[in-house]
C-alpha cells in the first residue's frame, strides 16, 4: 500500500468542519461529501475510539458492500484515525482471505488544524496500487464537496 495525502482549506470553524465531515449532527452531511465515492455512501456504527464502524453503499443491483473498520483514535476537532480490517458483503463481514489482505490494517487519518476562522483538513490514507488513480481523482472532488457543505452551514 502507498500512503497518499490530500489537503483542503475550509473557511469555517474546526468544530463545524469536524461535525460536517463525520455527520455527527446530521448524517446527511457525511453522505453528501462521500457520495463522490459512491452515490449511496453511508455508515453504521460509532465514531468513538475503539468502536466498530461500517462504511458502505449499494451497487446497481442493490447489494450492500463496503469496509469494516474500527476507530483507532478520535480526538474531537483535531484528529480521527480509521483502521480498516475487513470487507462488508451484504450483511456478512469478511475479515480474512485474499480480498481483505490488500486492505487489512490500512489507515485513513484526518487531521484538523484551525487558523482563525479557517480549518485545514489533512487526509492521509493508505491506498492499494490498483486504487491510486481513483483516489487521486475522487478525493480532491470529495473534499471540495465537504468544503462547500461546511462553508454554507
Amino acid at each position: 500500500m502507498e500512503k497518499k495525502q490530500y489537503i483542503i482549506e475550509i473557511n469555517a470553524p474546526v468544530e463545524n468542519v469536524f461535525d460536517t465531515m463525520l455527520g455527527l449532527s446530521d448524517k446527511s452531511t457525511y453522505e453528501q461529501w462521500t457520495a463522490l465515492f459512491n452515490p449511496t455512501s453511508t455508515y453504521e456504527g460509532s465514531w468513538e475510539k475503539g468502536q466498530k464502524i461500517y462504511f458502505f453503499g449499494t451497487d446497481d443491483k442493490g447489494n450492500r458492500g463496503g469496509m469494516v473498520a474500527r476507530i483507532a483514535e478520535n480526538i474531537p476537532n483535531q484528529f480521527i484515525s480509521i483502521q480498516h480490517y475487513g470487507i462488508l458483503d451484504g450483511d456478512k463481514e469478511i475479515t480474512a482471505g485474499p480480498q481483505v489482505e490488500q486492505w487489512a490494517g490500512g489507515l485513513e487519518n484526518y487531521h484538523f488544524e484551525e487558523t482563525g476562522e479557517k480549518t485545514t483538513v489533512i487526509v492521509a490514507v493508505d491506498v492499494t496500487e490498483e486504487h491510486l488513480e481513483y483516489f487521486d481523482s475522487t478525493y480532491p472532488k470529495a473534499l471540495e464537496k465537504l468544503k462547500q457543505i461546511a462553508e454554507t452551514d
